[in-house]
């Protein structure tokens, strides 16, 4: 009776407005460049006299030139003093509104993680991007509409800040603050963000999910969904007997209160489920989401049967992740959610099997600098009306929420366009960063961990890089030295190990890829003698410039290094 109630009353109120909200985004893709001059002048004039406003004399600025000049392209250690006033409760610092609900918090281009204030307009940025994303992929997909949806969250209270704002994910705070017709999609209750063990968190998951006709998962990153259903296949015996006997299996580490909290859930038998993953597993011989949570794809799909669809990143090196998708989701659609950090929503797909999603111009303000432009004293920097299609850039963007000019180190590629808006691809972080599955590792936190890891083991190396190094099961980053820097190959061991600690100390992002098992430990590979130098004088010469002003990478991005270089084992 409450499907039918989802489906035949609610269903019919919401198609209105899906079509409200959805024709407004499309005027506004229409004329990007007004959209975003009205939006500019709209954010300034709200936090014109935050203390951040006055020390940038917002009021005087009254052109796109004026907000220029006065204000620089700038990361995030340029707005670290304003923020850590409002850490300690002087919200004027930074924003005009009387709130801050908590800090989202990620990991920073140095050594510090980020703190990025979530204000209630940071939350109504975040839920309208989400929205137009969900309510296009609903329209889209007629059957998973009012369906069960699955979606990890984190912590949003991991700690508090002196003045007891909470600091944690921002997904643990708006699953907290659903309303309850809305809970109930979710299978995933917000309590189990707080897990800490992947593998209990994995497990937590699918026993709630698997008793529901899912229409809908999500993750941000792909590895998080292979670990998931691999999680499920390798506790199949378990997750079987919980669902047949209603209980939760104590071999996780699952603290009390959130079995107490989850105890009406679980303690409901679901008999007639655990024969049907039985019957899988007793035909297949495994227990994957491609059978238990079967898509309805293809031409011929029915919009009343039951069917699902994956929400996750794909552009980037993330994409390498989707050739496993097939073993373990079938031909289950997959659309990406978006270029979406915690500083901001930037991009909305429109579309299934492409990266590549229209501008968010009704949330943020949108400036580009053109690759090749990078390191530049004065780049040229581009609106949205003004950019190309096939070019390359990197992405700034201005909040309402005390984030001006940011530049996120997002290279971004435009494939084309939705009426006169970009549409615009993520390609990679940096130059200065390696990516292979959220870690976002910079050449500060390689650098600061090396130096460390070297005087800990008193060594010295004349020449090293860091590199990711794919691997279908597990990728991981390789340390490449040079055999003569080392004095044996256990040495070398000692040394990766080292770093290997200090990475997980200096980068939250990269520990935590680490715990859950998305990432590999860094191993050592070992290089013939000469090799680095031959390298950088192949380097020099595509790159330009002179002997003098080159400086070698402690950090190589390309994840297809290793297969660039030969490596010999002893």
């Amino acid at each position: 009776m409450f499907h039918w109630i989802l489906r035949n009353v609610l269903g019919k109120l919401a198609a209105r407005r899906v079509r409200r909200k959805l024709n407004a985004f499309e005027v506004a893709t229409q004329n990007p460049r007004e959209v975003q001059e009205t939006l500019l002048r709209t954010v300034l004039a709200r936090q014109a006299e935050t203390g951040f406003g006055r020390d940038h004399r917002f009021r005087d600025i009254q052109t796109i030139a004026d907000f220029r000049r006065q204000l620089p392209v700038a990361p995030y250690e340029y707005f670290e003093p304003y923020i850590m006033r409002v850490t300690r409760g002087d919200f004027r610092a930074l924003t005009s509104e009387p709130t801050v609900h908590m800090f989202a918090m990620t990991s920073g281009t140095t050594a510090s993680r980020k703190f990025v204030p979530v204000t209630p307009q940071y939350l109504a940025d975040y839920r309208r991007g989400w929205n137009i994303w969900g309510l296009k992929a609903f329209r889209d997909h007629k059957e998973v509409r009012f369906r069960p949806i699955v979606q990890l969250s984190g912590d949003w209270q991991e700690f508090r800040t002196e003045a007891g704002i909470p600091c944690g994910a921002v997904t643990g705070l708006t699953a907290t603050m659903q309303l309850r017709i809305i809970r109930w999609l979710y299978c995933v209750p917000a309590c189990v963000g707080k897990l800490k063990d992947p593998a209990a968190k994995y497990y937590l998951a699918l026993r709630l999910s698997l008793p529901r006709k899912v229409g809908m998962i999500i993750a941000a990153n792909p590895s998080t969904l292979l670990a998931m259903a691999r999680a499920g296949d390798q506790e199949k015996e378990k997750l079987i007997r919980d669902l047949h006997d209603g209980t939760l299996d104590r071999h996780f580490d699952i603290p009390d209160e959130i079995r107490a909290a989850l105890n009406r859930r679980i303690r409901k038998r679901h008999p007639d489920r655990a024969r049907d993953l039985e019957e899988i597993v007793r035909r297949t011989g495994t227990l994957y989401p491609k059978d238990y949570w079967p898509s309805n794809a293809g031409k011929d799909a029915d919009p009343a049967t039951p069917g699902s669809i994956i929400g996750t990143w794909t552009g980037g090196s993330v994409g390498f992740y989707l050739r496993h998708f097939p073993k373990y989701y079938g031909d289950t659609p997959v659309r990406d959610i978006g270029l979406i950090a915690s500083e901001g929503r930037m991009t909305i797909p429109m579309a299934d099997a492409t990266p590549s999603g229209v501008l968010d111009v009704t949330t943020h303000y949108f400036e580009f600098i053109p690759e090749e432009e990078a390191d530049s004293p004065r780049p040229t920097v581009l609106a949205t009306h003004e950019l190309k299609e096939g070019k390359t850039y990197f992405i700034l963007l201005t909040t309402s929420y005390g984030l001006y000019r940011y530049h996120i180190y997002d290279l971004v590629r435009v494939t084309g366009f939705h009426n006169n808006t970009p549409l615009v691809e993520f390609l990679s972080k940096g130059a200065h960063f390696a990516n292979i599955t959220g870690e976002k590792l910079s050449e500060y936190h390689v650098s600061g961990a090396m130096t460390g890891a070297l005087k800990e083991l008193d060594l010295a190396l004349s020449t090293y890089s860091l590199a990711p190094c794919w691997d279908d099961e597990r990728p991981y980053y390789g340390l490449f030295i040079e055999t003569g820097d080392l004095a044996d190959r256990a040495q070398g061991i000692r040394l990766t190990q080292a770093l290997e600690r200090r990475l997980a100390e200096v980068n939250v992002e990269y520990a935590s890829k680490r715990e859950s098992q998305r990432l590999g430990p860094v191993r050592l590979e070992l290089l013939p003698a000469g090799a680095w130098q031959q390298w950088d004088r192949c380097r020099l010469a595509r790159t330009g410039g002179t002997v003098e002003q080159y400086k070698h990478p402690c950090l190589i991005s390309d994840p297809k290094f290793r297969e660039s270089i030969v490596t010999i084992q002893r």
